[in-house]
């Protein structure tokens, strides 16, 4: 049995959020903070059953919940995303930025174009993905010491992307919402949907 996919959340205006989880989205069902649904998927999950009435209890999940009140700070809607390896890879969608070839996870690695070592920052637009042979020749010098051509630019992930990235079970309608919301520069924008949750 597969795990119910997580729930997109966002804010009363219809921005991106996160994503929780089932439980998450019943908690916000029962606490009354839930402003609008949308999205063609709905999940039913039952729960125990009143004495009183022999009745069983179930809440039904949209796949898209707007949150309302305070629940969702709107300076956090606006945070650079964390960096992170996994979502660095997706974003460049496994690819070498010298070389060009596609790599499993596993031999790939992260590498700062201005190096650390010469006052380079761990930041989104200071890094790409590169396998370890040309992150090796690279060594410590920039593309342009090292004569290797960076093959395409590192950017920052808006909220919306990124939330492509970090979720591999995403639905369609929920990648169909979230892509409204990219920019037309991103490389998620070739994503495919997972084929488990099709």
């Amino acid at each position: 049995m597969t795990a119910p996919p997580l729930i997109l959340t966002l804010d009363m205006h219809g921005v991106p959020h996160r994503w929780v989880t089932w439980q998450h989205a019943c908690f916000y069902y029962a606490k009354n903070q839930v402003a609008w649904a949308i999205g063609d998927a709905n999940f039913t999950f039952r729960g125990g059953m009143n004495r009183c009435t022999g009745e069983r209890s179930w809440i039904t999940t949209n796949s898209i919940i707007a949150i309302k009140g305070k629940a969702l700070a709107s300076k956090s809607l606006f945070q650079v995303p964390p960096l992170d390896n996994r979502e660095l890879f997706h974003r460049d969608r496994h690819i070498c930025a010298y070389c060009g070839n596609e790599f499993s996870t596993q031999r790939l690695t992260r590498d700062h174009v201005v190096p650390v070592s010469q006052g380079g920052d761990d930041i989104w637009m200071n890094v790409v993905t590169a396998c370890r042979s040309c992150n090796q020749h690279k060594s410590g010098r920039t593309p342009e010491q090292a004569e290797m051509q960076l093959l395409y630019a590192p950017y920052v992930p808006n909220k919306a992307e990124y939330l492509i990235l970090c979720n591999r079970q995403i639905l369609h309608d929920q990648m169909d919402f979230l892509a409204r919301h990219v920019p037309q520069h991103s490389r998620t924008k070739r994503r495919k949907v997972s084929s488990e949750t099709r």
